[in-house]
């Protein structure tokens, strides 16, 4: 039982990957669902907070989007999205262009 009650508020929680530690936590709520939008340098990682019915799913990929633009400023590289598992609604990456030059950052 103990198990149980750990797992649930550890699923709970909205923290960043190891990459986006140090990020700025932005909170921002798009058509009644809330996002947790981390923002560092010129990426952003959006983490949907609340339950979403199947159908919502195709929804949610531009609200996650909008998200990360309207909490960091900057315009979101279009196709940049990358999430863990493929067409992930829950963790997504956005590259950021902050400085209006819209190109994409070199992996590091």
């Amino acid at each position: 039982m103990r198990v149980l009650v750990l797992l649930l508020l550890l699923a709970a929680c909205a923290t960043p990957s190891p990459r986006m530690m140090e990020a700025v936590r932005h909170d921002i709520r798009l058509q009644g669902i809330d996002f947790a939008v981390f923002h560092k340098d010129d990426r952003a990682q959006v983490v949907r907070l609340n339950f979403v019915a199947r159908p919502q799913v195709t929804v949610i990929r531009p609200l996650m989007e909008q998200a990360a633009a309207q909490a960091t400023g900057c315009a979101v590289i279009p196709f940049s999205d990358s999430a863990r598992v493929p067409r992930d609604t829950g963790v997504v990456t956005f590259d950021l262009d902050c400085w209006g030059a819209l190109i994409p950052r070199p992996d590091s």
